[in-house]
């Protein structure tokens, strides 16, 4: 998946779910902003190590017989 096109899954995640806190009650206009940079980096993080772990599964190193 191209960098730009995760990077707007990510976005489009992290406001779903600020758009349910706010329908939950669990989240007011005055703390969106802060609230919102915390739900983002979860979900940013998140995706990265999944890469990471995915691109480590599928690129193995060699492994000797000795």
């Amino acid at each position: 998946m191209k960098k730009g096109a995760l990077e707007e899954q990510v976005l489009r995640a992290s406001k779903e779910i600020a758009v349910k806190f706010i329908e939950v009650g669990r989240l007011s206009p005055t703390g969106f902003a802060e609230t919102f940079k915390t739900i983002y980096r979860s979900i940013d993080e998140t995706v990265k190590e999944a890469q990471k772990q995915k691109q480590g599964d599928e690129d193995p190193s060699p492994q000797s017989d000795s």
